[in-house]
Formats: structure tokens, C-alpha cells, sequence
């Protein structure tokens, strides 16, 4: 029997118009059914929608306010960026634009029960059960549905739960669920799929491989407590898994042991959000769902009372970027239970604010530290039931590495500090503040992550709480932060230092057996111990905050009479035009929420004519936050020599700069700019700056809960701030793009920059046209239809089929108002002139995939990409980026998705054919490519010598290439 809760069980936010009801399966499964109002915006609901769909609203004092009825690469002037748009959704009111539907499950089974004997077996499950199933048979059925439907699917393995998520195109949502719904009924998991999809374990694995981050929590694994769940290795390669089967172990046996044993409806957790009624969402999960098998895994998970790790030790690692990284961790209780109280947020805020008494205010000032963060981080392996671990990180300066004792010992005066006096009420009152009112405005999220965040809710919080107990500061305890802060203990502590000064020739030097990270252990004195346990005095710099002046009290919606009065508010509208400033506004008739966005794009004065410059002016940007000094302007040139030494360490980062760098007219190369910021002095940035602000222009977007008179005040800040002329019109449009001749190919080759990398990519990109002209939407139109077609063909043939690499990904790039189309492979396994070829291979195979495309299939992609582009902006931030990226473009067109779904109304499958040949075919005459290929540590560059020419001219100097190229105008 189905037990069915009342809809008004869930707390949720004022302004939320979304029903919930939670089912209980007689399987033991537990859904959350969501019905969203906004999914059907304009479509009169049957009868069976007006069942009682009440949800209780957070009961507090300062909540009285009514529930109202009414309804990316982002900055194109960064050098770095991506210069891709996301222009999902139309501008203004919500009327004929809708959201996705979607659904997430989470089973409370995760990488703690993995076996030793195969260890990364919970994640190598989750990547099988996409592989198909009794019911749906064919591997790519269920990517391949979604993405002919608007939506898109992922998964993730913490180490006690397992996530799958997905999103659709609200028609879809009950074909989606059949597919879904087989994950945890009937998967194949066919021997053939397991070989390869051990490959693409691999493949995700070494992403991070090289990944500080990651390193340093797998040393905090390998030098757990044996016996400890901590001691493993959670993520899973090729090696753990292949050495498994060697060493006798039947790996399909297992995983079907695992999935029998734990993929049981006691423990999972399934949240659906469709615009279909609460009735009949639970009529499909009951229909679908309810051959879940039944049952409650028995635990098996042991270790979990010795310690985690041993005391009195620190931990030298060697970092991979230059960084210089001190992590302090101690293991707490475990404070799921706690969540009303929040004990641990409670202590995070006090150690990890910035401001004046601060930790890290008093390590900048010392110039020890560039930055500091404290708290028990979301990752499961931090957040457990078996322990919580709070772990404060603090980035250091060269002098800060020598210091880390002396560091350490002002932690603990701090610490020491708490522990002297009653935890002060009003710090948890000014947090309940703010959960309080960040609950009451909460913004949406794209569908998908919500349901993903809401079946882990389930795991956690009580049934009523799933949304609000991540903000719920509800009850005051004192006595138990006292208690968590006993926790504190230089004696329940592990210190980490990853340092890319490590001293390899120190003795004793050990090796973590998955990453090779080299590190040392070392003890501490417990002398040392015995002083930080307590310190015989507190520096009195270092003191509570003050109290935060900041927290609004002023909640009034300013849109009522704009309602009434005006016409023309659908998109932002220009209200200061003059040679110094251009202003735009847009008062907010959505989201109804008391939140304003402000983004100014200031265009200085050289301020990236010549490398120096350039380099002036982003120190300048860096040192904004902070007061000039000698003492500081070191702390903040020392970190941004850092940045600029790890500039393309990531192969994928690498590829998308060259690109850039090879596109662009003005590109200053950062080891250049390195070499240029170590002999800058603070008083040669002190003269710059005058300059630099001596003529500037400004252009600025206010949205949200602003009136116009409020927007022009805070553009009038400006005015009174800078005593400046304008920036001449000529010199407000710099930014010029390689035009590539025609039938033009070009190649430019690079190694990695970390010697250890063993990725590889090659980035195929073919230039299109300039957006500009009366084509340019059609055109843009056709391009995204093109790449929503060739999407999952691509991926299905490149990595499931061919398993060239984890990552394998193509779409349109628009690189300051060029249009283009690349495709990108990373890999591990294969150098750069063969993934060329499987590439060039794959877009030679085009004509056949798109001539057996039936007209079914193309009117699906057409209608789900359509809806795409008219999709409701999840917050008033995704509707405020979307209308920046049209200002920062100048192209100024604010209703630009509806006008790119308008045009693929008329496009024909012959229109996207025509679009390939021109664009794409090789013997076209606009065919204009440009191939980066970034060589891994593990294939051999020189190898390309004799093969290279094969893709094209090879760009040896590009400084040179440049001086000989034509570009096309500025636009932006």
C-alpha cells in the first residue's frame, strides 16, 4: 500500500509556488513529487490538478509576508574565457516560456562499501547502469532520448550515497521516467560494456590526476587509520579494477552482488518535478517504480570507531601548481542530526571571517597568507556518518611556508579565544538572519540540480525539512558548540602542507600508491603540542567580528505601480547615454524577490595596450580589496606570479587558450606578463594608476528590485568617486578576431606544461562567420541545431564506442562576435595526430548520420532546442547574465533567444545539410580550420614532425602568423 503524505508537510519558502507530497512505496522506496505551476504556464489544468496542493510556509516571526501569484562563457573581454554564450530563455515577462521537467535518485550506497579486493567499485556501478537494461537494451538509449528531448543526465558517487539526475522537456518527462526508472530494476551490465566502460573509469580518473585538490584528499585516505573506512581509494582506475579481475576477482559478479545487495528501496530516495498534477505524478512513480526491488542493505561498513588518522603528525606533500597550501583538519561527531543548530557553521563563520580581528586579517598583515576558508566541506567523505572533518585552508605567502608552527600557534590563540568566554548569542542570531532571509527569497535552480539537491536532502533532514534545513538556524545551544569546540585539539588535529617548494631531497621520502604524490611524515614534539594546547597569551589583534551592519531589513517589492503605469519593461531599457557612461535598467516583474544585480564594465585607458600595461592594470584590479601598502602589495604580487605560473596546467584550459591566442589580435602570453610583473615596484604601479583612470567609459546594467531613480544613484557613484574625462569612442571597441582565408587549415602544437600530464587534446574549430548582418540569427540558429544533432552521435561513437577519452564534447564557440564550431577530445591513451583523425573521421561520417536522421528525430531536436532557447530563467542572476552577455557583446538584443526560436521554426533538415557542406566539408571554399593539439607527457611531440602537415599549415611563431593575417572589425 502506498502511504501518501499530506501536501502541506514540506516547509517551504513564500515565495515558492511549487506543491510537494512525499510518497512511501511498499517497496520501502521514499519519493518527493513536485508539481511546478511555471512547467504549463498557459495551459488550463484538468480537474484532477485542483487536489488539494497547500504546502505550510516556514512559520516565523518575521515571515509575513503573502505568497505572491506572480510569476554563459559569460564576459567576452576576458582573454581566458571561453567565449561561449548560453542564451537559453527570452527576456521580460514569463508569459509562453516554460522549465524543464526533471528527476533525481539518490541511493544511500556509495564508495565506503566498496571492497578492498575492488576498490572504486560504487563509482564503476554507477557509470554501468547508463549501459542499458532489460527494457531499454541499447547502450545509448537513454542519452540518446534525452538529448532528442532538450535535456541532459549525470551522476556522481560520494562515498555514502550514489546520485543520478536528468532533466527534459516537460512532454517528455514520462518517457525519460521509463528509461529511468530501469537504472534500478533491471540493468544489463554486459561483460562486453564492462571492458570499455573500465576505460572511461580510467580515463575520468586521470581528469584529476594531476589535481592538488584531489591529491591531497587521497593522501588523507592512504594515510588513514588501516582498517578505517577512510583507507581507501575511492575513485577507481584501470589499475584497481584490472588488478581485481588478476587477482581472481570476478568483477561483473561483484558489481551484481553490490547492486543486488544494495540497490534496495529501504534506501532510495527519488524526487520528480514535472507540471503534471501531484496525482498524476504519483500515479506514474507508483507504475513505474514499484518493481524496485524491497529490502534494507545490512551494513557491512566497519572501522568506523578507530581513529582516523594518527596524532601529533604533519604531512609535507608536493604540490603540482605553485601553490603553497596549509590544511589544519579535525575529525568532529558526526552532526547530521544537528542541522536546526549548526554548530560547526556556527564555528566556521568565526574562523573563517576576513574582516578586522580576523585570522586571515591578521595573516595578511603579517604577510603570511593571501586568503583563508574554514568549515566542514559538502564532499561526503567530510560530512559523514561516521565523522565530521572541519578543516580550515589557508593559502600561503613564501614567507608564510616558513612560518607554518608560528601559524598555527595563532589558530590556537584564537581557539583559545572562543574557549574564554560563553559563545555569544548574537553571531547565531545574525546567521539565523541571514538563513532566515535566504530561505524567504530563495533563488531557483536549474531543475535538475534541485531535484538532485533534494533526494540528498532526503538522506538528512526530516521529511518537512528537505528545503529548509539547509537554512534553518532555529535552535540556539550553547552548550554544544562548547562541545564541538572541545574537538578542537592540537592532539585531534592532522596538518597538511602542500607546497610546490617541497624538498625532494628530503629523507625519507614516501610515495601515495594511486596519484605518486611524494610526501613526507613527520612528528611534531609534543612540546610544540602541549603549547598550542595552550598558549600562554592571545595577541590582541585578534578578536570576535563586529557586529555585520549589512543584513537587510528592507524587503518592500518596488514593481507594484510599474505594473500598473508602464508598457515597455520586457527588457532593459537605456536610461543614461552620454560620452562618459550608458546605463541600462530593467526593474524586475518576475521573481518578485527584494534583490538587485549592478554589473559596470569600466573600459580604461591603456588599459591593455602593451604587455606592461596590461600587467599594471590587472594588479591594480587584484590589489581593489585591499589597502596599499609595501606589506600588502607583496602579499597580493606574489599571488598573482602564482596564477600566472599555473596559467594552463589543465590540458583542456591549454587548448582553449591557444585557440584564443591564436584568434585574438592582442593576446598578451602569460609567461610574458610573468616576466614583466617581477620587476614592477609598488611605486610604478602607484604612478599607473592616475593614468589608468584618467579617461574611462562606463557601461552599466541595473536589474532587479530597483527603481530607475535608485539605478542612476548608484551610477552617480562614478561621478563622485573619479575626476575623469571620457574614453574616446575609437577606443571603446579593441578586441579584434583572426579571419582564417578561405578553405584555410591551420595547426598549432604544444606540450603540456606540467611534465607529468599524461592528457593529451586536440580541439578541432571551424571558423563560421561574423555575427553581425540580417543571417546572423538564422545562422547561429542553424549552428546550435547542428551541435544539439551531432551532440550525442559524437559522444556515442568517440568515447562509449571508441573510447578515445573521458571528455569528448562539440558545439558552437562565439569568440567576440565570431561564430564558430569545435569539436575537443582529451585523452590519455592516444596522441594528438590520432585523435585528429577519429575526429576527422567522425565529421567526414556527418552526411550519412544526417541523411538517416527521420523527419521524427529532427522535429524532436528542432522542438527541444526551440524550447531550450525559450526556457524560464531558473533566478532574476540567470535572467541578469543573459542580458549582460547582450551589453558586454553590443549586440543589444535582448530578446535574442526568441528570435534564434522563431528562426528554427523554418529551418529544414536540408538547411542544416547545406550548413554542413559550406561550413564543414573540407573542399568547401568556407571551410576554415584551426586544429589545436596539446601533447601529453605520455606521447611524444616529435612524433608529429612527419605527420602534422597532413592537418594543415603549421603555425610555428604565432606573434609572426599574426603580422601577416587579416581580422575582422571590432564588434565588441
Amino acid at each position: 500500500m502506498v502511504v501518501r503524505s499530506l501536501d502541506n508537510v514540506v516547509i517551504k519558502s513564500p515565495t515558492d509556488r511549487r506543491s510537494y507530497r512525499i510518497l512511501h512505496l511498499p517497496n520501502g522506496l521514499t519519493a518527493v513529487l513536485v508539481h511546478d505551476p511555471d512547467i504549463f504556464p498557459d495551459v488550463a489544468l484538468p480537474a484532477e490538478y485542483e487536489a488539494d496542493t497547500r504546502t505550510r510556509a516556514l512559520d516565523s516571526e518575521d515571515d509575513n509576508m503573502e505568497d505572491d501569484d506572480d510569476d554563459e562563457e559569460v564576459d567576452s573581454c576576458d582573454e581566458e574565457d571561453e567565449e561561449e554564450e548560453d542564451e537559453a530563455g527570452a527576456g521580460g515577462k514569463s508569459e509562453g516560456r516554460t522549465k524543464k521537467a526533471a528527476a533525481a535518485m539518490c541511493v544511500a550506497m556509495g564508495s565506503f562499501s566498496d571492497p578492498y579486493k575492488a576498490q572504486g567499485l560504487a563509482h564503476f556501478l554507477e557509470h554501468m547502469l547508463f549501459m542499458g537494461s532489460s527494457e531499454f537494451p541499447d547502450e545509448n538509449e537513454y542519452d540518446s532520448y534525452l538529448s532528442q528531448h532538450g535535456g541532459s543526465s549525470n551522476a556522481y558517487t560520494e562515498a555514502e550515497y550514489t546520485c543520478y539526475h536528468f532533466e527534459v522537456n516537460h512532454e517528455y518527462l514520462k518517457g525519460a521516467l521509463e528509461r529511468f526508472s530501469q537504472f534500478f530494476i533491471s540493468p544489463l551490465v554486459k561483460a562486453e560494456a564492462m571492458e570499455r566502460e573500465v576505460l572511461a573509469v580510467d580515463s575520468e580518473f586521470n581528469q584529476v590526476l594531476q589535481n592538488d585538490s584531489y591529491r591531497l584528499l587521497q593522501l588523507t585516505c592512504h594515510t588513514s587509520t588501516p582498517g578505517h573506512p577512510f583507507n581507501r581509494f575511492f575513485w577507481g582506475n584501470k589499475k584497481s579494477l584490472v588488478d581485481a579481475m588478476e587477482n581472481g576477482v570476478n568483477l561483473r559478479e561483484e558489481i551484481l552482488l553490490m547492486y543486488r545487495e544494495n540497490y534496495l528501496g529501504d534506501i532510495m530516495k527519488l524526487v520528480v518535478i514535472g507540471g503534471e498534477s501531484l496525482d498524476i505524478l504519483e500515479k506514474w512513480v507508483v507504475e513505474l517504480f514499484s518493481k524496485v526491488k524491497k529490502g534494507n542493505p545490512v551494513r557491512a561498513i566497519t572501522g568506523c570507531d578507530i581513529p582516523i588518522w594518527k596524532p601529533g603528525k604533519l604531512y609535507r606533500l608536493e604540490a603540482v601548481k605553485d601553490v603553497h597550501v596549509l590544511e589544519l583538519s579535525w575529525r568532529l561527531p558526526c552532526l547530521h542530526k544537528e542541522y536546526l543548530k549548526k554548530p560547526e557553521d556556527y564555528l566556521a563563520h568565526l574562523l573563517g571571517h576576513e574582516g578586522s580581528g580576523s585570522l586571515l586579517f591578521f595573516f595578511k598583515a603579517k604577510g603570511w597568507a593571501t586568503s583563508l576558508s574554514a568549515g566542514v566541506g559538502d564532499e561526503g567523505m567530510r560530512r559523514s556518518s561516521i565523522a565530521y572533518v572541519f578543516v580550515m585552508s589557508i593559502n600561503l605567502t613564501y614567507s608564510g611556508v616558513e612560518r607554518i608552527f608560528d601559524i598555527i600557534g595563532f589558530v590556537y590563540q584564537y581557539i583559545k579565544m572562543l574557549y574564554q568566554s560563553a559563545p555569544p548569542e548574537w553571531v547565531f542570531k545574525e546567521l539565523q538572519d541571514i538563513g532566515n532571509m535566504e530561505f524567504r527569497f530563495v533563488d531557483e535552480q536549474p531543475q535538475d540540480d534541485y531535484a538532485a539537491e533534494l533526494a540528498e536532502n532526503l538522506l538528512f533532514y526530516s521529511e518537512e525539512h528537505i528545503i529548509y534545513g539547509e537554512y534553518a538556524f532555529k535552535q540556539w545551544d550553547p552548550k554544544l558548540i562548547e562541545f564541538v569546540l572541545s574537538y578542537f585539539s592540537p592532539k585531534n588535529m592532522r596538518i597538511d602542507l602542500l607546497s610546490k617548494s617541497f624538498n625532494k631531497d628530503s629523507q625519507g621520502i614516501l610515495c601515495e600508491p594511486w596519484f605518486g604524490t611524494s610526501y613526507v611524515e613527520e612528528d611534531i614534539l609534543s612540546s610544540i603540542l602541549e603549547l598550542w594546547g595552550d598558549s600562554p597569551h592571545i595577541d590582541p589583534s585578534l578578536h570576535l567580528p563586529l557586529k555585520n551592519e549589512f543584513i537587510p531589513k528592507d524587503f518592500l517589492i518596488r514593481n507594484a505601480n510599474v505594473l500598473q503605469n508602464s508598457v515597455n519593461t520586457n527588457y532593459p531599457k537605456c536610461i543614461i547615454d552620454n560620452p562618459l557612461m550608458k546605463l541600462w535598467h530593467k526593474i524586475d516583474l518576475t521573481f518578485n524577490v527584494p534583490r538587485a544585480n549592478a554589473y559596470f564594465l569600466i573600459t580604461v585607458k591603456d588599459g591593455y595596450s602593451s604587455l606592461r600595461t596590461c600587467v599594471l592594470t590587472e594588479l591594480f584590479v587584484s590589489l581593489l580589496k585591499d589597502e596599499l601598502n609595501e606589506i600588502i602589495y607583496q602579499v597580493i604580487k606574489e599571488d598573482m606570479e602564482r596564477s600566472l605560473k599555473n596559467v594552463n596546467m589543465k590540458p583542456l584550459s591549454h587548448s582553449t587558450y591557444l585557440r584564443l591566442q591564436v584568434l585574438r589580435e592582442k593576446f598578451w602570453d602569460a609567461d610574458e606578463k610573468l616576466a614583466c610583473l617581477v620587476k614592477l615596484s609598488l611605486s610604478e604601479l602607484e604612478a599607473f594608476i592616475p593614468i589608468l583612470l584618467s579617461e574611462l567609459h562606463v557601461e552599466g546594467l541595473c536589474h532587479g528590485n530597483l527603481l530607475e531613480n535608485e539605478a542612476t544613484n548608484i551610477s552617480d557613484i562614478f561621478n563622485n568617486t573619479f575626476s575623469m574625462r571620457p574614453l574616446p569612442l575609437g577606443l571603446h571597441n579593441q578586441d579584434r578576431v583572426l579571419c582564417l582565408s578561405s578553405n584555410e587549415s591551420l595547426v598549432k602544437s604544444m606540450p603540456v606544461k606540467n611534465e607529468v600530464e599524461v592528457n593529451s587534446v586536440v580541439e578541432l574549430y571551424f571558423q563560421i562567420e561574423q555575427d553581425k548582418g540580417s543571417k546572423a540569427t538564422q545562422l547561429t540558429a542553424i549552428t546550435d541545431l547542428f551541435g544539439n544533432i551531432v551532440h550525442e552521435p559524437c559522444y556515442n561513437q568517440l568515447r562509449t564506442k571508441e573510447q578515445l577519452g573521458y571528455v569528448v564534447e562539440c558545439g558552437p564557440r562565439m569568440t567576440y562576435r565570431v561564430l564558430g564550431f569545435c569539436f575537443r577530445v582529451q585523452s590519455s591513451n592516444y596522441n594528438p595526430c590520432y585523435l585528429h583523425q577519429r575526429i576527422d573521421n567522425f565529421v567526414g561520417g556527418l552526411p550519412d548520420i544526417l541523411e538517416k536522421l527521420d523527419d521524427e528525430s529532427f522535429e524532436n531536436h528542432k522542438s527541444g532546442l526551440i524550447a531550450n532557447k525559450l526556457e524560464k530563467d531558473p533566478s532574476l542572476l540567470y535572467e541578469t547574465e543573459r542580458y549582460w552577455t547582450q551589453i558586454v557583446d553590443k549586440r543589444y538584443q535582448f530578446d535574442r533567444p526568441k528570435l534564434e526560436a522563431e528562426e528554427l521554426k523554418a529551418i529544414s533538415k536540408s538547411d542544416v545539410i547545406n550548413w554542413y557542406n559550406t561550413y564543414l566539408v573540407s573542399s568547401s571554399p568556407k571551410c576554415r580550420r584551426l586544429a589545436i593539439h596539446i601533447w601529453g607527457c605520455n606521447s611524444n611531440l616529435k612524433e608529429e614532425g612527419n605527420t602534422q602537415y597532413q592537418f594543415g599549415k603549421v603555425i610555428d611563431d604565432i606573434r609572426s602568423f599574426k603580422l601577416s593575417s587579416e581580422f575582422y572589425p571590432s564588434l565588441c
